[in-house]
């Protein structure tokens, strides 16, 4: 008999943008591992009419609650409106070009103990481009993430992500709102830089691919477009990237 997973005190919590069949992918995928929820938000930010359409399909098909607004405010907002709409104690956030893989369901089960035993944590995460540097007491794949500023690198700011992540209830009453009017990259900046500020607290899976898989197709590519300064592997441009963001992060976190 196949296992089955209800996270009843749990909201997943979708952000999403002209990806609609992203977003059926990943629903898909919590039912074929048998995942059920408390409840699942929808966060459109203003998408084209055809994905609106398809959403309002998909919602016949999946139960979701589905919070729109008449025209792109950008990722702030988005995120903002979705977890003005959760009602219980923990979000999962997830941006719908995400998968989650066989192992998740277990494996949540063990984040969601985590956040029980320790009242004074913040968020565990699931997913990231690069394991985080300074990590300590493992518990079941997760480890603690020890942010120090007097720690070496400029890859320990990184705590939070707008990657998949568990998170409480009251996330803004902490760490504020996430900022409006900005691009992506300066709104997930800025809330880092918040939750480090507000002493954050969280747990990292340090198999950070093993519980997701980005899905970026050819139909839906990314919605998040960057510039050549961060993408750019010449190596001159790598080096003084590196330099700005040591000397960057340090100068906007001490002031």
């Amino acid at each position: 008999m196949t296992k089955e997973y209800f996270f009843e005190e749990v909201t997943l919590l979708i952000t999403h943008y002209n990806r609609s069949q992203s977003l059926e992918q990943l629903l898909l995928s919590f039912e074929a591992l048998n995942c059920t929820f408390g409840d699942i938000v929808v966060s459109d930010d203003g998408s084209k009419p055809d994905h609106v359409d398809y959403l309002l399909e998909l919602q016949k098909k999946h139960e979701f609650r589905l919070i729109t607004t008449p025209k792109n405010r950008g990722l702030g907002n988005n995120i903002n409106k979705g977890q003005d709409a959760v009602k219980t104690p923990f979000t999962l956030y997830v941006q719908e070009d995400f998968t989650p893989t066989t192992v998740f369901p277990e494996s949540f089960t063990k984040a969601l103990a985590i956040m029980h035993d320790k009242p004074g944590n913040d968020v565990v995460r699931f997913y990231a481009y690069f394991q985080y540097p300074y990590l300590r007491n493992p518990r079941d794949g997760y480890y603690e993430m020890n942010f120090s500023v007097w720690k070496p690198g400029y890859r320990k700011f990184y705590a939070y992500s707008d990657h998949p992540h568990l998170r409480r209830i009251n996330f803004f009453d902490k760490f504020g709102r996430y900022t409006e009017g900005q691009k992506g990259d300066v709104t997930e900046y800025r809330m880092m830089m918040s939750f480090l500020k507000n002493r954050g607290t969280g747990y990292f899976y340090k198999d950070f691919t093993g519980l997701f898989i980005q899905q970026n197709s050819e139909a839906e590519p990314s919605t998040m477009k960057r510039n050549m300064w961060r993408e750019s592997n010449n190596f001159l441009l790598t080096q003084i990237r590196h330099l700005y963001r040591h000397l960057k992060f340090n100068f906007d976190y001490l002031t």
